[in-house]
């Protein structure tokens, strides 16, 4: 199966970086994982749906990289689709630590599954899989390279609060650099009218130049900054934290550099108090003391929402890839036969 550049649905290919994506499928990827979460909130109380919709397939998540979140999500949600889930979890558990090639790691793991989720230590790793995977291979997260599952996540829980995410300004703070998911939500704004990005950061953890020149390209208005001003604050509409990523600085000057570093940026209730009332706080989780914890009851603080949105997100895209998409008609028929089980 050949990777692909441009589509218009997910259908049975690779999902490796935002740029495959065109706006209407991520627009109709976001509608899938609304339905996807009013069956399981409006309709059904929080209680798991237990679905029959991939039963048979097999999925298996392989993370040579720590995960909390992601691996989570896409683990459960594949269970509650009827899939048979298996999860290699760490370099030392493959063949890898034998001195296998992922090429070959893809190729065994074709022999038994029909999706696979991979996360990867190194930045395009999974566009290499998918050159020999007969199988989709789903990117959840490759080094410093993209994180493509979160930007749409993101993207889903922007559009639950304002409707859509056009216009929108998004102030991405912290490590731009190192940050694969900034990345990914970057490219994915790019397909929206009118949006607006300030990078703030140290010179040294900026937004890398080339993906910089690239939404240049495609019209998206820029802006960079070292400090998060007051004039900002009182003008984004999405706060987009990120940690200071530690395991990205390697080497005694390197570690000694992230000591000065990690704390450069923390949202607490005092920044809290110069945002606007309608903005919305994001990150992509672990935090690591950048966003206080007295932060957590303001109601514009959306990180654990966005964590909830993962579930459904993955779940619709799981279901899209192997061709089996969270139609109305698909979701309506399934709602007959979940109220016929509980009567």
């Amino acid at each position: 199966m050949a990777l692909e550049t441009i589509y218009d649905t997910p259908r049975g290919k690779h999902v490796i970086s935002i740029d495959q994506w065109r706006r209407e499928a991520v627009e109709t990827l976001f509608d899938q994982a609304q339905r996807v979460a009013w069956m399981y909130n409006e309709q059904n109380g929080m209680r798991p749906i237990l679905l029959d919709w991939l039963r048979g397939k097999a999925m298996v998540d392989v993370f040579f990289e720590p995960s909390t979140r992601t691996s989570t999500s896409f683990a459960q949600g594949e269970r509650f689709l009827g899939g048979i889930v298996e999860n290699v979890t760490g370099v030392k558990f493959s063949s890898v630590s034998k001195g296998e090639s992922l090429k070959d790691t893809v190729r065994a793991f074709n022999c038994y599954s029909d999706l696979l989720v991979m996360r990867h230590t190194k930045a395009g790793a999974l566009a290499e899989a998918a050159e020999v995977s007969r199988t989709p291979v789903i990117n959840a997260g490759d080094g410093t390279g993209e994180h493509p599952t979160q930007a749409l996540l993101d993207g889903f829980t922007m559009k639950q609060r304002f409707g859509g995410l056009d216009g929108l300004h998004i102030g991405f703070v912290g490590d731009l650099v190192n940050g694969r998911t900034v990345h990914s939500l970057a490219r994915l704004m790019s397909l929206f009218d009118d949006v607006k990005i300030s990078y703030v950061a140290p010179d040294q953890l900026q937004m890398p130049k080339g993906l910089r020149s690239k939404l240049e390209a495609a019209g998206v208005e820029q802006s960079r900054y070292s400090r998060l001003g007051k004039k900002l604050l009182g003008d984004v509409d999405v706060l987009y934290v990120t940690r200071i990523q530690k395991e990205r600085f390697e080497g005694k000057k390197a570690q000694n550099e992230y000591e000065k570093l990690k704390h450069y940026f923390v949202i607490d209730s005092k920044v809290m108090a110069r945002a606007k009332d309608d903005m919305i706080l994001m990150h992509p989780l672990p935090r690591v003391g950048e966003i206080t914890e007295a932060v957590d009851d303001d109601k514009r603080a959306s990180y654990f929402k966005q964590m909830r949105n993962g579930f459904f997100v993955r779940m619709a895209l799981a279901a899209a890839v192997l061709e089996r998409p969270f139609t109305v008609s698909a979701v309506r028929d399934e709602m007959r036969v979940q109220s016929g089980k509980m009567v």
